[in-house]
């Protein structure tokens, strides 16, 4: 069995189906608190299946999610967020018509009343969104949404953050600051961070372990120390 030591997210032998059809085949992936893990593979693989289980957004027809050595309930997204599971979905999901900090203030819904309040390191991780606040959530440019989006998760205070697809569609200048704050909220080793991504050069940049996905199966996973670009890329190409 693959190991990389005690993982904050340790997920087992998930199968998921849709209907007849069985997209995930016993996919099993572990994530370490301090560690950015990437779920790659190319289109139709089973990679967005694999975070909407995890989250409790996609029922699993067998396996299991554990989370800081606890097996978690995963009958809604709610029990998932309230044992610290923070998904940021592939098109980002923000209230057009809510504000900025009205959007960020529904990442409470999971939290005590104690605890109802915007951290400042959000703001310095995304200082555009200090600058918006009081700005429509629909009136922000994709990259400014997707900031939004990683923003209102990390409200909820998580123990493991999922996040799909966050460069697509974005442009070059705000990858970068994703890439930036992904790398901040890694170097703080205060949760696993879980990336389902495209863009090759972004994810070998920023990431430490990869699960490489096809047809629903674990193709492979590896350590960056013992994965090279050229070996990830071929791995993609077929």
């Amino acid at each position: 069995m693959f190991i990389w030591g005690v993982p904050m997210l340790d997920v087992r032998n998930v199968d998921l189906k849709y209907g007849q059809s069985q997209i995930l085949f016993d996919v099993s992936l572990q994530a370490e608190t301090g560690k950015i893990t990437t779920v790659m593979g190319n289109n139709g693989v089973g990679k967005t299946s694999l975070l909407k289980a995890i989250s409790g957004r996609q029922a699993m027809s067998s396996g299991t999610v554990v989370v800081n050595g606890e097996v978690v309930r995963l009958t809604s997204a709610y029990h998932a967020a309230r044992a610290g599971i923070a998904y940021v979905p592939q098109g980002r999901e923000v209230f057009a018509m809510m504000s900025v900090l009205e959007n960020l203030e529904t990442g409470f819904a999971c939290l005590p009343k104690t605890e109802h309040q915007i951290p400042d390191f959000v703001f310095t991780l995304f200082p555009v969104l200090h600058d918006m606040q009081n700005r429509r959530g629909g009136d922000l440019s994709g990259g400014q949404q997707q900031q939004l989006a990683i923003a209102r998760a990390l409200i909820t205070k998580p123990k493991v953050l999922l996040l799909d697809e966050p460069t697509e569609g974005i442009q070059p200048n705000v990858i970068q600051q994703i890439g930036d704050a992904l790398e901040t909220l890694k170097g703080q080793g205060e949760m696993a961070i879980v990336l389902v991504e495209q863009n090759a050069d972004f994810a070998y940049r920023i990431a430490d372990t990869f699960t490489v996905v096809s047809q629903g199966r674990v193709k492979r996973q590896a350590e960056k120390s013992d994965y090279t670009k050229d070996a990830l890329m071929a791995d993609l190409a077929l």
